[in-house]
């Protein structure tokens, strides 16, 4: 449930867990600007910067990130990301955030943006992306001490904000310093609307340079600091960005693709490089697949990994795609019943927003019985590949050649070479990214466990007298009801799961298996088009995956300079953009969009343990 907020009469936000105010009720954007801003010399400190990284202790209400990103939006000299790393154990109701900033005109349509992204705030680390992926909110949703733990990043500004030391101090105490001092570097500016004697005390304690500042009414101070200590900070530090440079993407499908816009937004000059004479022609070529969180009842990994990446997926194609002819956020009803161990349909409050138990309108119109196991998934869509695949590529800084392949590559003293099977060499960069799916392997070697997942869909053209469900159905296979084409509208239903089969021709059987999956799924709709199937006018459409053992993917640096982002099986739509991101915020010593011990289940380390 969503934190309560209490409104005072004159407008005051108050939390009645800590007893204690957001803020006034005047001056919120005001102390934003004058306490944190000003304080951390902001928007001047960040002028010309390829990426500025703020930290905050407590987002509250918003208004620091919303005054943030308003001050980089009308600023010309903005950095060219602003990262906005902030802590919350508590998140309030997207309603509480509207309500904050409504008396702040500026601040409104950006309000409105943050609570469309605003859901499913479930504790760990969420990635919100805002101005077509150059303003990023990472927020951790848990304790600020068990926040700051997450792997490391260097903050060029700290907001010190939260209730009252009095009220909550925890939030304030030398341990909570410490942590953040660990994600300073040394000019690192810090600023807190306190002046508690204590606070100053720690801080000077933990390497901070403090004084007071004048305050804005009705405080006479605020406190500002600099991280500055007199000794050199042991233990490991987080990495700094390293400068843009060239850059070479193996593999134009989703993976690659989405590396290459990933990249590119961060001032890299992209050559993707594809054996294929087109985009997107390889397993990315499926013509439509469906996008939705994998559940358990315990929420293990690969549930809480999937939700990241649904949410990343979902972002990518609300900026680059119009609703509606290449992707449609539908939901989708998951049957349980195929499974015996997967029976349950009794959804853990906490994972509500996400999933819930379907209701019974939802399984009548899907055609199923009433005590049908089912599951209603909210965040879901179809999406067609292709189409995203475009978008990736289309970015600025991105250029695509087809018809190359690659076979050797070579380490020089100033980056890498990339050359054809006759030798001749095609690139030379600084960083080479392999994300050509299964062909990944020739140029790897045994250095990961790849292996080749053939998969062929059914599908056919939608006919008037045909009575389909309004949403996709998916359980043991799936079913995509409603998908236009150039011609009219079709249905889509699969796929065939065959490991160590690498022959795209279409398969009779492989029509039949769907069949029958799609019958064990939807009863009514399998004897509607059997005749379909029976009369040879179902079509196919036929590729092969690349997976790992475990069915996640890999995303990692194998050796200086040589990057992998591969093995995305049957969960491209889900993995890719979220392992773009993951590269992207490891190669340049970002917040990672993911906890840490998610972001190490993808790492390539994991398949040499």
């Amino acid at each position: 449930m969503p934190e309560t907020v209490e409104w005072q009469p004159d407008g005051t936000p108050r939390s009645p867990r800590f007893q204690d105010i957001y803020r006034s009720s005047t001056g919120g954007l005001e102390q934003a600007r004058h306490v944190f801003l000003h304080g951390c010399g902001l928007p001047g400190a960040w002028a010309g910067q390829p990426q500025w990284r703020i930290l905050e202790t407590g987002f509250g209400l918003g208004l620091n990130f919303l005054a943030a990103w308003r001050a980089w939006k009308d600023d010309p000299q903005r950095p060219r990301l602003l990262h906005f790393a902030s802590c919350e154990a508590w998140p309030v109701a997207a309603s509480d955030l509207l309500q904050s900033a409504a008396p702040y005109a500026e601040l409104q349509p950006l309000a409105e943006e943050l609570r469309q992204q605003w859901f499913g705030l479930l504790p760990g680390v969420h990635r919100l992306v805002f101005e077509n992926g150059h303003v990023l909110l990472t927020l951790y949703i848990r304790d600020v001490k068990e926040a700051l733990r997450e792997r490391g990043f260097h903050a060029d500004s700290v907001f010190l904000d939260g209730f009252d030391p009095h009220s909550n101090p925890a939030m304030w105490d030398r341990y909570t310093l410490k942590a953040v001092a660990r994600h300073c570097r040394r000019g690192t500016r810090v600023a807190t609307w306190t002046v508690a004697g204590e606070v100053r005390r720690d801080l000077a304690q933990c390497g901070f340079v403090v004084e007071k500042a004048e305050g804005l009414a009705p405080k006479r101070h605020c406190l500002q600091a600099v991280f500055d200590p007199a000794w050199e900070p042991r233990g490991s530090k987080p990495l700094d960005a390293i400068a843009p440079g060239r850059c070479v993407v193996v593999g134009a499908g989703l993976a690659g693709a989405a590396v290459a816009a990933s990249l590119a937004r961060r001032g890299w000059q992209i050559t993707v490089l594809d054996a294929w004479a087109g985009a997107a022609a390889g397993a990315s070529a499926l013509p439509v697949g469906l996008l939705a969180p994998h559940f358990s009842p315990d929420d293990n990994l690969l549930s809480r990994l999937s939700r990241s990446g649904v949410r990343a997926t979902l972002q990518q194609c609300l900026m680059l795609l119009p609703e509606g002819e290449e992707w449609r956020r539908t939901g989708t009803l998951e049957d349980r019943s195929s499974n015996p161990h997967r029976m349950a349909a009794q959804v853990p409050e906490n994972q509500r927003p996400w999933s819930r138990a379907a209701d019974p309108q939802q399984l009548a119109q899907a055609g199923l019985p009433r005590a049908t196991p089912g599951i209603w998934h909210e965040q879901a869509a179809w999406i067609k590949p292709a189409a995203l695949v475009r978008a990736w590529l289309a970015h600025a800084g991105v250029a695509r050649q087809g018809s190359t392949t690659v076979a050797r590559l070579a380490r020089e003293p100033d980056g890498w070479q990339l050359a054809d099977a006759g030798g001749a060499v095609v690139a030379r960069a600084d960083l080479v990214v392999l994300a050509a799916a299964h062909g990944t392997a020739s140029l790897i070697g045994d250095a990961l466990p790849l292996q080749p997942v053939r998969g062929q869909v059914s599908w056919a053209p939608q006919s008037p007298e045909q009575a389909l469900p309004p949403f996709p159905v998916h359980g043991n296979g799936h079913f995509i009801p409603d998908v236009p084409l150039p011609d009219g509208t079709a249905w889509f239903c699969g796929s065939t799961y065959e490991r160590g089969d690498t022959d795209r021709s279409e398969r009779a059987q492989d029509h039949q298996t769907n069949l029958a999956k799609l019958s064990a799924l939807l009863p009514a709709i399998g004897r509607q088009l059997a005749p379909s199937f029976a009369d040879g006018s179902v079509r196919a459409w036929t590729g092969v995956r690349c997976a790992s053992g475990d069915r996640r993917p890999f995303l990692g640096q194998l050796q200086p300079g040589l990057w992998v982002s591969t093995a995305m099986g049957s969960r491209g739509l889900t993995f890719a953009a979220l392992c773009a991101e993951l590269l992207a915020a490891r190669l340049h010593g970002e917040p990672l969009p993911l906890e840490r011990r998610l972001s190490d289940a993808l790492d390539t380390k994991r398949s040499r343990h």
